[in-house]
């Protein structure tokens, strides 16, 4: 599932192309995406002839303000992903589209999404907001400091990865940088959480910064379905340490690395330096 180094990929990408464009045609070829209104044509009459006055993201979600007013939230899941332009720049790329935006410039954003996991759902300001209150503070924003991290995990006896991945806590960060961050700062995923002492703390908050800094900077990871716009590549996959590489060497100390299974996920780390 795309995690935050994804999604505000595609968000940097989409702002410039969309900010003041007006919707003038919305066509839904499959209507399980709609999350509301369920209904294609009250999502029509919410969406069509509006202007996307700013484009953000907040945790996981991807979210188009229309009219300066309403919210059009986006759930990429498993396999959603965009395409934009006067037609669709790779058919071979974007087999499975279910939505497409007709825009006032003459483009259209195309939405493709093979498993229809993800979806929209239409929200006024005072329902976002709501939704918005139960989500954690964002890592890479100035208030995500070490003495909130701190605060954040102090009592839990969740595992640390557990507690890293619960978007009440700390938004936007998934399977994949959990345990990127974790390895980084030598910690076991296993850990409660409350059980770190404060130098572990300090390094896990850096790390966790780190690589979502990092995995942005390479426009996130690509195993199989994530894209960024039009079909572009994630370059993080090359430099992760554990995720993935089980029965590999780590890179930090050559033991072998290992997987286990934390609230049905797969988690994986080095058993060697992540004591």
């Amino acid at each position: 599932m795309p995690e935050l180094p994804e999604v505000e990929t595609i968000r940097r990408e989409l702002e410039p192309e969309l900010l003041g464009r007006r919707v003038e045609r919305l066509s839904v070829r499959k209507q399980d995406i709609l999350l509301g209104p369920r209904t294609v044509r009250a999502f029509r009459r919410r969406v069509e002839g509006r202007v996307v006055s700013s484009v953000s993201r907040r945790a996981k979600y991807l979210l188009f303000q229309l009219d300066a007013v309403d919210w059009l939230q986006v759930q990429l899941r498993m396999s959603g992903r965009f395409a934009l332009g006067r037609e669709l720049p790779d058919p071979g790329e974007f087999r499975h589209i279910v939505a497409d935006f007709r825009l006032d410039d003459g483009r259209t954003l195309f939405y493709d999404d093979v498993r229809r996991l993800g979806g929209f759902r239409m929200l006024t300001h005072a329902e976002w907001m709501r939704l918005e209150e139960d989500l954690g503070p964002e890592p890479l924003e100035p208030d995500f400091t070490g003495a909130r991290f701190r605060e954040i995990l102090a009592g839990r006896r969740a595992p640390v990865k557990n507690v890293l991945m619960d978007q009440r806590r700390v938004a936007g960060v998934g399977n994949i940088y959990a345990s990127e961050a974790l390895h980084a700062a030598r910690i076991d995923p296993r850990r409660p959480a409350g059980q770190l002492a404060a130098p572990e703390v300090r390094r896990l908050h850096r790390a966790v910064r780190r690589t979502l800094v990092s995995a942005l900077a390479q426009a996130g990871t690509t195993f199989q379905n994530y894209r960024a716009v039009n079909g572009r590549s994630g370059g993080f996959q090359s430099l992760l340490r554990v995720y993935g590489r089980e029965g590999e060497p780590c890179i930090r100390c050559g033991s072998e690395i290992v997987r286990t299974v934390q609230a049905g996920r797969s988690t994986f780390y080095c058993a060697s330096c992540q004591r």
